[in-house]
């Protein structure tokens, strides 16, 4: 094909203008060869995107084989000026030396920053960077609790070229802009003492480390929600507010998208899919640039599975469906082979619609990605049938949830309360939190015990479950156990173990097991086992859960226009705002024994601790 021009740190402006006299593809003098690829020696960018504009070549791009050292620059040859700015287009591969910068597609500086870890700024002040930590984002150093401290988000913008956003002509619809200094209370409750209900107190190893990095007294006690402790980090009072900014960092015509779904089933997984492509031709992605990977994180480089092309049209109405259009799995993430095909297809966002597990690979494939400097805004949505997601109100698809739960739990009051002695026992999701027994028993009022992976429980003796059960059953002639599936788990253990594909620990089936013990303890009982588990996954959501999902998606692409990357996008206290991924990854969110919402309960349905 073509030969390489070598470009020097002084490259100026007159040299790279001469060079396209030579560079253009049918009128070369001076090369043997049109130029398809531009090795860029230090700095130059400005001018050799000067040339890329005037259409000398088509792209400057680069490629970089994970595999190895080496990297490459790709180009191609175009005979005419492109409209707007340069298309990127794939080439034949020319090898760069390792200590060559590579200048951005858009014309920025090279950059060579690691993957950022958390950071943090002062309200209405610069960044200011933390010490980067590693790939997987370095959490040990617990961030500043001062007053004016912002859980920060890492961007690309120095790689990236500002432009107005296409909406400054109707002032966003109307509705106005988010500023970059706006923010999001993380903690919603001033506590007046450690001894209010729902309050902790961070550890004092954490204030302290917190303290002297920001400058402030150890010696002031640091009130927090007590939701906030499973965090593992004292974090700063404000996150970084959602929406649409009236500067973005891509143009909207040049973008190319790609939408992964991973993970189990849950409501809203196509109403998110539908709002992220719908948001996205909106701000003006041509049509054909919207890729859908199928079938998770394999989609990216299983040869048998090729993405499909989403628009408007073909999502039109799959809100109305269950399941997802783009098809889901576990695991299956190969980091290098994704960042490759995200580098090779051009892909400048990624939306990743999944868990914690899902969120995890997100994570890992910006960190890759801003390693190998690699300019894609890597964007997550919590999706969590079972709520686990920290920091976050709740995750689009759990009020469905919790509606379809609680008709379960009503079908297994009339089965228990039409039967002599009879017992409805229901099994629902919740493999690490029982976010969704607890909500769909309060709501149902018909559940007598609920049982839940946060809060141990015996079976026999005057206080376990099987004594409390006998009162009921004296009293009212009947009654309803609501259990979520990660419940008892230490009562199960034989040992066994194991984790599933995503990570998860396999769990022992709790719900026939509670069905055996208490044919046992009840033997003249009539017992109605119900497990809607499969059912509540597969149905469309409701209307409230439905424009929720409109709203994160809706973020999700906005924060993609604004550079961001390497975060996830949730409701925190009633707002919108961005949240670093690592924050949210650490472990999965779980129910407090000692918070309000299991206090209500257990006040509400008389449930004692069975200890």
């Amino acid at each position: 094909g073509g030969v390489g021009v070598w470009l020097p740190l002084s490259t100026s402006h007159h040299a790279v203008d001469a060079l396209s006299a030579t560079a253009h593809p049918r009128s070369s003098t001076l090369l043997a060869a049109p130029v398809r690829t531009l090795h860029v020696d230090g700095s130059c960018s400005r001018a050799v995107a000067a040339v890329l504009r005037r259409g000398r070549l088509s792209l400057l791009r680069r490629c970089v084989d994970l595999g190895s050292e080496t990297m490459h620059v790709r180009g191609a040859p175009c005979g005419h000026a492109p409209t707007g700015a340069p298309r990127r287009v794939m080439g034949p591969p020319a090898k760069l030396c390792s200590n060559v910068a590579v200048a951005s597609v858009h014309g920025g500086a090279p950059c060579s920053r690691r993957a950022p870890g958390l950071r943090f700024r002062t309200r209405g002040s610069a960044k200011v960077r933390a010490p980067d930590g590693d790939l997987e984002g370095d959490m040990a150093l617990p961030l500043p609790t001062g007053d004016d401290s912002v859980l920060e988000v890492p961007d690309i913008r120095p790689r990236l070229v500002a432009q107005p956003s296409p909406f400054v002509a109707h002032n966003n619809f109307g509705g106005g802009f988010v500023s970059d200094l706006d923010c999001v209370a993380l903690n919603s409750i001033k506590f007046a003492s450690p001894d209010s209900a729902g309050c902790s107190l961070a550890t004092q190893d954490c204030v302290v480390a917190s303290s002297a990095l920001h400058g402030i007294s150890p010696s002031t006690p640091n009130l927090i929600e007590a939701s906030m402790e499973q965090v593992g980090m004292s974090l700063p009072p404000w996150a970084v507010r959602a929406g649409a900014r009236k500067q973005i960092y891509f143009d909207p015509q040049q973008v190319t998208a790609a939408i992964v779904t991973c993970g189990g089933l849950c409501p809203g997984l196509n109403d998110v899919v539908a709002g992220i492509v719908n948001k996205l031709t909106t701000y003006g992605v041509q049509e054909g640039n919207i890729l859908g990977i199928r079938y998770g994180f394999r989609g990216f480089y299983d040869p048998n599975i090729k993405p499909i092309v989403l628009t408007a049209e073909n999502v039109d109405g799959v809100q109305l469906e269950g399941g997802t259009i783009l098809g889901t799995s576990r695991g299956g993430a190969n980091i290098k082979e994704i960042v490759k095909r995200i580098d090779m297809w051009g892909i400048d966002m990624l939306f990743v619609v999944g868990g914690n597990g899902g969120n995890a690979g997100a994570n890992a494939i910006n960190a890759m990605c801003q390693q190998h400097e690699v300019s894609c805004c890597v964007v997550g949505v919590p999706k969590s049938i079972d709520n686990d997601i920290l920091l976050i109100d709740k995750c689009f698809g759990f009020d469905t949830a919790v509606e379809e739960s609680q008709r379960a739990l009503l079908a297994a009051k009339v089965e228990a309360s039409s039967a002599r002695r009879g017992i409805g026992l229901v099994k629902l999701m919740g493999r690490q939190s029982g976010f969704i027994a607890v909500q769909a028993s309060m709501a149902s009022g018909v559940v007598d015990a609920v049982l839940i992976p946060e809060v141990s429980f015996k079976l026999n003796g005057p206080t376990g479950l099987m004594a409390y059960l006998d009162e009921v059953m004296h009293k009212k002639g009947h009654c309803v156990v609501c259990v979520a599936e990660g419940a008892g788990q230490d009562v199960l253990d034989d040992g066994s173990g194991g984790k599933d594909a995503s990570g998860n620990p396999i769990l022992k089936d709790i719900g026939m097991y509670l069905r055996s013990e208490l044919k046992k303890s009840f033997p003249d009982a009539d017992i109605k086992y119900i497990d809607p588990t499969y059912m509540i996954r597969a149905i469309p959501t409701t209307s409230g859960d439905r424009i929720y999902c409109k709203i994160l998606a809706h973020n999700a692409v906005h924060a993609a226009f604004g550079g961001y990357t390497g975060l996830t996008v949730g409701l925190v206290n009633t707002h919108y705002c961005y949240l670093p991924i690592p924050v949210i990854i650490q472990a999965p969110r779980r129910v407090d024994p000692r918070g309000k919402a299991w206090n209500r309960l257990r006040a509400t349905i008389g449930q004692p601790n069975f200890e």
